[in-house]
């Protein structure tokens, strides 16, 4: 797979997360980004689904660093809501489940779905402050979803587990996730039509 395929399939699946997002009863959405956007795969079709969002810069030397700064300044912008915080790599994300991680955070002081790698999809913090705690987590590895679980509990946070997803982070992903995703899915149409392609 090449760097322009490996591009379109990102867009796919931020465009697909920012659907159910946007399509979610939420008070506010808001997406952290970094990068130049007019350089990206579908470019002009991210910008204009955006529109519908408030979009503030990533800030932070580390991965960790960008994760609590993005809970922080995206309660800022919501006006000091809680924060449900999810990527890009889980384009079969629904409706039906970001409005049951969002309602388990009413009952709770934090919310973790975890990812089959062993890292995490979504992670929901009452109070954004918390999740000062992420900056000590090392992230990408197949203990960031145990770790990060820990040090929620380690500051005397409550924290309910929702449903544990696939992510997509190498080429051996995609088909997994493809086959929860919804048919009309973006990454679906993509990820196939590349394999259909490749087979031609």
């Amino acid at each position: 797979m090449g760097n322009a395929a490996a591009a379109d399939i990102a867009a796919a699946a931020l465009l697909d997360t920012l659907d159910a997002v946007a399509a979610a009863p939420v008070a506010a959405r808001v997406v952290a980004m970094t990068g130049d956007l007019s350089a990206a795969s579908r470019s002009a079709e991210i910008r204009s689904r955006l529109a519908d969002f408030t979009v503030i810069e990533q800030r932070g030397d580390g991965f960790a660093d960008r994760l609590a700064n993005a809970h922080a300044d995206a309660s800022v912008a919501a006006a000091g809501l809680p924060v449900v915080q999810i990527g890009m790599d889980t384009p079969q994300v629904t409706v039906d489940l970001l409005i049951e991680c969002a309602t388990a955070l009413l009952s709770t002081d934090a919310v973790l779905g975890f990812a089959r790698d062993g890292g995490w999809w979504v992670l929901g913090i009452a109070d954004p402050q918390a999740a000062e705690c992420l900056r000590g987590v090392p992230m990408s590895t197949a203990e960031t979803g145990d770790v990060t679980f820990a040090a929620l509990r380690d500051t005397g946070l409550s924290v309910g587990v929702v449903p544990e997803l696939a992510d997509v982070d190498t080429v051996d992903d995609v088909e997994v996730v493809r086959r929860e995703c919804s048919p009309d899915s973006r990454f679906r149409q993509v990820t196939l039509a590349m394999e259909v392609e490749r087979a031609g």
